[in-house]
């Protein structure tokens, strides 16, 4: 059994770490750089329209260096956000906590943007100068409003990214639980035919034992370990490339002419270039089987099965017939689906959903017609 267990390099966590703990700084120290330039810029451009000459790079370093406070006060306000959450019903608890912290994070913002303000004086020397207390207060009072809604801003746009990620993994897990399930039903489908068919040429093996046929009896077990062994090479694969399942298909067809000898002959009429196209694992095998239950055996002479294979624009279509006796059985009522053909509804419905059809018809000579057509997809490196 193969276990499904995965063990994580404890290496590759920590650089997956350090890769997003990076992505996170660049982004913020990127992020309020762009916002001081783009207000120092703003500030030297109103003070040139006004005409006033004045040192313009001392304008533009003083508006841009007060707004670089923002760059280790972020990861802060992103923690706080973690550890004390806005959500509905404890909103009321954490709402101080985080205006609190936002009182001494502007209080930060005022004081450091006044030192660079008394220590560069871009507008020149005050004519009435102030202390820098009083710088400190005027600017704290002037700019609260505008530092708490960066930092509810800050808050948001975390909230917002966090919540979209959630969605993400969320999605990405469904999507895996779905894909997970789809495989399962699959796999315990094949497993429903795979029995079936081992009991059929088990039997017909067992037939042949009895009719002293046992050269022949011989030849079949070794085409049945040819088959086994080709299904057991196959048995991870929900789609093969046509031109394999055509061999899976002989293999197949060898035995069953043994078991028939000439009654069963056999068309093939595949156009080249679609024996690269993928087709679901095993698809062809249960259809004629049902074709050689229902048409040939029930037939006192010979009788044909047929398979074709061609492209019809962007789709794969594919025919198994026979000229038995259709799909009444021998005392007038209809045929009723067995496990072959529901499994074989169910796996393209699993695979493709509405991109394929699948159908099951009496043919105008005699005989039943199963027609499939699905996506027309090569394999790869075809």
């Amino acid at each position: 059994m193969q276990s499904s267990l995965t063990l994580s390099s404890p290496v590759s966590n920590t650089d997956g770490k350090q890769k997003r703990r990076w992505l996170k700084w660049a982004i913020i120290v990127g992020f309020w750089t762009f916002f001081g330039v783009l207000n120092g810029t703003q500030i030297v451009v109103s003070v040139w329209m006004e005409g006033m000459h004045l040192p313009f790079w001392r304008l533009f370093v003083t508006d841009f260096l007060g707004w670089l406070i923002w760059i280790p006060a972020t990861p802060i306000v992103l923690a706080l956000g973690r550890r004390f959450p806005v959500e509905r019903g404890t909103w009321w608890r954490v709402l101080p906590i985080h205006l609190g912290a936002c009182v001494v994070i502007s209080l930060g913002h005022a004081a450091f943007a006044s030192y660079v303000n008394q220590s560069l004086s871009p507008f020149g020397p005050p004519r009435q100068p102030r202390s820098f207390l009083e710088m400190l207060s005027g600017r704290a009072m002037s700019q609260f409003h505008l530092d708490l809604l960066i930092y509810g801003a800050t808050l948001g746009v975390s909230y917002a990214v966090s919540y979209y990620f959630r969605y993400r993994e969320r999605e990405f897990r469904a999507s895996q639980l779905e894909t997970q399930l789809a495989q399962a039903q699959l796999q315990t489908l094949k497993m429903q035919l795979h029995p079936h068919f081992l009991f059929n040429t088990l039997n017909g093996i067992a037939g042949l034992v009895r009719d002293n046929r046992n050269r022949a009896a011989v030849d079949m077990l070794a085409g049945l370990s040819d088959l086994l062994r080709y299904t057991l090479e196959n048995a991870g694969k929900q789609e093969v490339a046509l031109k394999e399942e055509l061999e899976f298909l002989e293999l197949y067809l060898d035995i069953q002419q043994m078991r028939f000898s000439d009654r069963l002959k056999v068309e093939m009429h595949i156009e080249p270039e679609v024996l690269d196209a993928l087709v679901p694992n095993l698809i062809l095998q249960p259809l004629v089987e049902n074709a050689i239950r229902h048409g040939v055996s029930r037939r006192a002479g010979s009788g044909i099965v047929g398979v074709s294979a061609q492209r019809e624009n962007g789709s794969l279509r594919i025919r198994i017939y026979d000229d038995g006796v259709g799909l009444r059985r021998d005392d007038g009522a209809a045929t009723v689906e067995g496990v072959g053909l529901s499994n074989t509804r169910a796996r393209l419905a699993q695979l493709y959903g509405e991109r394929q059809r699948f159908s099951l018809s009496e043919r105008e000579g005699g005989g039943v017609e199963a027609s499939l057509v699905i996506p027309f997809v090569r394999a790869a490196g075809d």
